[in-house]
């Protein structure tokens, strides 16, 4: 723990610039602009759903309540009638600091593990070693939403490309502030 004490500064410091790389990659880049794409009738579906009042939250539809129903010669039918499809709906305005915040937060938390396993890795960190814990965290989990929700797999290589100059980042700071 005194060894991780020692390191508030290189943590602190590289969460801030993994947060700049990040921001420069999503906002000022054009890398992520095709990750979502824009539903037709875009204004007619809006109205079809607001007139339905669906409270936030994640959706699948079709959805059985079982394994059983998902059996049913009804619940294959409606899911082959479609649209099959799962949504994540959010209401009111985008609290964007909120997320920053957020964001910002699991940032210094993955920089905190990542130095966390460098210190423990011998008496020089291995700045690899650093790099690999980084990435597992930013990226270790991504691919799950192409192999089950059918996410694109262009999505998940950009955001995975995004996770290892997370890594670098991370990595490359750490080893240069470390005491």
């Amino acid at each position: 723990m005194h060894v991780l004490h020692s390191l508030w500064l290189p943590i602190l410091a590289s969460a801030v610039a993994v947060f700049i790389v990040s921001s420069i990659i999503h906002m000022a880049l054009p890398w992520h602009k095709g990750d979502y794409r824009k539903i037709p009738n875009e204004d007619q579906v809006m109205d079809a759903l607001r007139a339905l009042n669906i409270p936030s939250g994640d959706y699948m539809v079709p959805r059985g309540d079982s394994m059983k129903e998902m059996q049913t010669p009804e619940f294959k039918a409606k899911r082959q009638r479609g649209p099959v499809f799962i949504a994540t709906f959010m209401s009111g305005e985008m609290a964007i600091g909120k997320y920053m915040v957020q964001w910002f937060i699991y940032l210094l938390v993955i920089c905190y593990f990542s130095a966390y396993v460098g210190a423990h890795a011998g008496a020089v960190p291995s700045r690899r070693i650093m790099g690999i814990t980084a990435f597992l965290g930013y990226g270790g989990a991504l691919c799950h939403a192409s192999i089950w929700f059918r996410r694109s797999w262009g999505t998940t290589i950009r955001s995975l490309i995004d996770s290892v100059i997370y890594g670098a980042v991370t990595a490359a700071t750490l080893a240069c502030l470390w005491p």
